[in-house]
Order: structure tokens, then C-alpha cells, then sequence
């Protein structure tokens, strides 16, 4: 596969990660203030979630996301769910439906683990279904957002909900086309183009979608 310019990943692209997700940490604070206090109200457990992720050249790092299930799901059943899984707690699910519980992964931006845009960061299970071409994603930085994260949010999540060996399904189902596209993206990567995903994920942020019946 035709590997893109390098310097996409290089000093342009963490100048803009530090700019845009210091100035929104900042702005965002009292949000995530509210945030953090409607979760302990909420149910018992930690605010924040963490979960072991593979990064750019298969480097694991600890991704971050405010609780959206019960404390101990991830012991209770398995790691891909669908949005109404019953390990979800009443107040997850609207921080799901908003993408608001993936906000503290500007931490993980800044702190230089992930960029604004990029391919989606799995859980190392996943890695082992990856074909030698979709390896070639892990050269790169995980994003916060991307076109194979908006197309599963948007189109494919709820599907796991109907379906009894999760995981299974994701992988034979799911992976594939997501993976599909964030390839896509790597080839003709350009700031343009990550202006449009980043517009198109705020648009899903603003929007609070109803469970579909």
C-alpha cells in the first residue's frame, strides 16, 4: 500500500492536537465538572474509565472516557457493546447516545497517545483479526474521531443489541467495513478532510438520537 507523506503525522499535526484540545480542556472544565458529578450521583464507581488501547507501531497506551456502564463491566461480559447493553448505567446512556463520555480522550491527544483524527484505537483482542494490509493503520496515530468511529456510531452500534455473541459479530460483521474506512482516510489524508470528520462528529455530539425501538 502507498504510504502517505509522513509529515501529515509530524510537528504540523501535534501543534494542532495541543492548540485545539488545550484550549477545549480549558473550555470544557465546568462541563466535565457537572459531568463528573452526575456520574458519582449516578452510580457506584470511578468517574473516569480506563481501558487498555493499541496505539501508533502497536505501542498499548491507557485510554481514557468518563463511566458510561456499571463499576467492573468490562469483568462482567464482553468488551465491544452495543448502546443498550444492561451494563450501561441510566445516565451512560445519554453520554453514549453523545458521544460525551469519549471527551476525556482530549487528555489522551494532548498528552500525545492519540490525534484529533486518525483510525479508531482498539483493544489488543481485536489486533489479531487485522489482515497484514490493515495492520498498516497501526503506523499511525489513534484519533479521538474518524469516518470508521462516525459510521459505527452512527449506524452500526445498534445492531450489536440484537445480537448474542457480540464480540463474534463485530469481528465477522463490523470490523471489516470499519477498518475499510479508515484506510480510505489514511490514503488521502488532508487537513480538509479532517475539518469535515471533526464538523461531522460535532454534528452527532449536538444531536441526541432516541434508542432506536
Amino acid at each position: 500500500m502507498e504510504l502517505i507523506d509522513k509529515q501529515d503525522e509530524g510537528w504540523q499535526r501535534r501543534l494542532a492536537d495541543i492548540v485545539v484540545t488545550g484550549g477545549s480542556l480549558l473550555a470544557l472544565s465546568p462541563l466535565f465538572v457537572l459531568i463528573a458529578l452526575a456520574i458519582k450521583l449516578d452510580s457506584r464507581g470511578p468517574v473516569l474509565y480506563r481501558q487498555e488501547r493499541v496505539g501508533k507501531d502497536e505501542v498499548p497506551f491507557e485510554m481514557l472516557k468518563f463511566r458510561s456502564m456499571v463499576a467492573g463491566a468490562d469483568r462482567m461480559g464482553p468488551k465491544i457493546s452495543g448502546n443498550r447493553d444492561p451494563r450501561v448505567t441510566r445516565l451512560g446512556h445519554l453520554l453514549r447516545r453523545t458521544k460525551v463520555d469519549e471527551l476525556p480522550q482530549l487528555w489522551n491527544v494532548l498528552r500525545g497517545d492519540m490525534t484529533l483524527v486518525g483510525p479508531r484505537a482498539e483493544v489488543p483482542e481485536m489486533i489479531r483479526h487485522y489482515t497484514p494490509e490493515e495492520r498498516w493503520i497501526l503506523s499511525f496515530k489513534p484519533g479521538l474521531t474518524g469516518p470508521g468511529q462516525i459510521h459505527f456510531t452512527t449506524e452500526q452500534a445498534d445492531v450489536l443489541d440484537a445480537v448474542d455473541e457480540v464480540e463474534a459479530f463485530y469481528v465477522e460483521h463490523q470490523l471489516r467495513n470499519k477498518l475499510a474506512k479508515d484506510l480510505k482516510y489514511l490514503e488521502t489524508r488532508g487537513w480538509a478532510k479532517d475539518a469535515d470528520i471533526i464538523w461531522r462528529t460535532v454534528k452527532v455530539i449536538l444531536s441526541i438520537r432516541r434508542p432506536t425501538a
